[in-house]
């Protein structure tokens, strides 16, 4: 699109307006192609080419292909047996579309085609990719072509061989099956091509650390692998100098490095005499962090989640809620936001007049903006296990926020209840995972009329609060 500059004679509020309504649009096309990529994908799955025997209804179609957008995971009949390999075929080309976000890969081609970008296809791009600057967009997309390449095909080849050596499965077979879940890990869906998931590979590290660390790949986000990009050609990565690196960058992987301790600490502990008995102490360790990376929103599952107890199912809804890195294939709040949050409730406990986080003060905006995305998130959650717990008697409180939790954070993991929900129940799940990829800010911008500038503020007061 090309842009020219308006009458000498526009007021600074007209242009205001129209700088106003460009930036709502990206937003905007976000939405629309989330949407055109699940309805595309409804409509093929429906063809009956896509499924082995009987025809899945509208429910079941809908669901997977929001599922696979949306890179959840969740899934109302068995992925392997039920679709046919044209099926298996759309779904992993939706995870893929998905993961990487339909305008990001739209922005991609106008770069492609034309080698340059302009001025909306960058805000397009940015809004997908969560970009904090707008002149990164094209570091970001270049550099998340780049990572899903070498991450991606890498995977696939190390399941392949495995699978073909270990597992006698054909050579085609095993490329198809590295393939397919090689994808599905990178982009933090968690679709498997195997009835019990992974829990056939447990004691497997050949199959699941390949996949775990494609997971920890994609859900710490493009912005980061950028950044070690750039900053490649430097000792030790930069990292004697942690002053080189970006606010993002090390709030991110500390945080990722903390919660994937934490939840294979937590998963060691609370399921030692449960999923974990009769292993031994090698293939619990293997288990316990298997479980805590892929409940950072990527949904595969090594035990047998519904076999957990009650307070492991808690513990991980927690993880699930958090999520990933921004502007990477990991859903939840993000541990960016979390992180946030933390040092918000830290510096006022000890009294300190701003939120501080490695020397920097962070943004009121910043602050805003995080527990704007944390209370919606929880008031989805909340009101959509409201809702199912009311109009059944078949499923515990438990069980259903844990596959509340696991659709608005786009898991997958799901204590076996999906196909057992009423219709209506799953097209509710499909709503959760369709906010839980988008986000509540972004949906809220999408709808949002403008952004109005007061140019004056309200005397301030005082509550009292606790």
């Amino acid at each position: 699109m090309r842009f020219t500059s308006g009458p000498a004679g526009r007021t600074p509020g007209a242009r205001r307006s129209a700088a106003a309504g460009l930036r709502r649009r990206p937003a905007q096309l976000v939405v629309t192609g989330f949407i055109g990529a699940i309805a595309a994908g409804t409509a093929l799955l429906l063809l009956p080419v896509s499924s082995t025997g009987r025809l899945p209804s509208l429910v079941e179609a809908l669901f997977t292909a929001t599922s696979a957008a949306c890179v959840t995971g969740l899934a109302v009949v068995d992925t392997g047996t039920f679709w046919s390999p044209f099926g298996q075929v759309v779904i992993v080309a939706l995870i893929q579309i998905g993961g990487f976000g339909v305008m990001t890969v739209a922005a991609l081609l106008g770069l492609l085609v034309s080698r340059r970008l302009g001025i909306q296809t960058r805000m397009v791009a940015a809004e997908s990719t969560r970009s904090v600057h707008l002149g990164d967009v094209r570091a970001v997309m270049l550099g998340a072509v780049r990572v899903t390449l070498v991450a991606e095909l890498t995977v696939a080849l190390l399941l392949a061989a495995r699978l073909a050596i270990a597992y006698d499965e054909p050579v085609g077979r095993a490329l198809w099956l590295g393939v397919f879940h090689a994808v599905s890990a990178f982009n933090n869906a968690g679709f498997a091509l195997y009835p019990d998931n992974l829990v056939q590979f447990v004691a497997d590290p050949w199959i699941c650390l390949p996949l775990c660390l494609a997971v920890i790949v994609g859900g710490l986000g493009f912005p980061v692998w950028v950044e070690v990009w750039q900053h490649r050609r430097e000792r030790w990565l930069g990292l004697t100098n942690p002053h080189r690196w970006s606010l993002h960058f090390k709030v991110t992987t500390l945080a990722t490095a903390v919660l994937l301790g934490g939840g294979t600490l937590f998963f060691l502990l609370a399921e030692r005499t449960y999923t974990l008995a009769g292993m031994d102490a090698g293939t619990q360790v293997l288990a316990s962090f298997t479980q805590s990376a892929m409940a950072r929103t990527a949904g595969f599952n090594s035990l047998d989640t519904s076999a957990m107890n009650n307070g492991t199912w808690l513990g991980t809804d927690v993880l699930m809620f958090i999520g990933g890195g921004s502007a990477g294939t990991a859903g939840g709040i993000k541990v960016g936001t979390f992180a946030i949050l933390a040092f918000i409730i830290w510096s006022e406990l000890r009294g300190d007049p701003d939120s501080s986080v490695f020397d920097r003060r962070v943004a009121v905006a910043t602050q805003r903006q995080a527990l704007a995305v944390a209370l919606l998130s929880v008031a989805a959650v909340v009101l959509a296990t409201l809702t199912i717990t009311l109009s059944t008697r078949q499923f515990t409180l438990d069980q259903i926020l844990f596959e509340t939790t696991s659709a608005f954070s786009t898991t997958g993991l799901s204590t076996g209840i999906t196909a057992d929900l009423e219709p209506w129940h799953q097209v509710l799940l499909v709503l959760l995972m369709f906010l839980g990829r988008l986000g509540p800010v972004t949906l809220g911008t999408t709808i949002a009329l403008r952004a109005r500038q007061r140019l004056y503020r309200r005397p301030e007061s005082t509550m009292v609060i606790g």
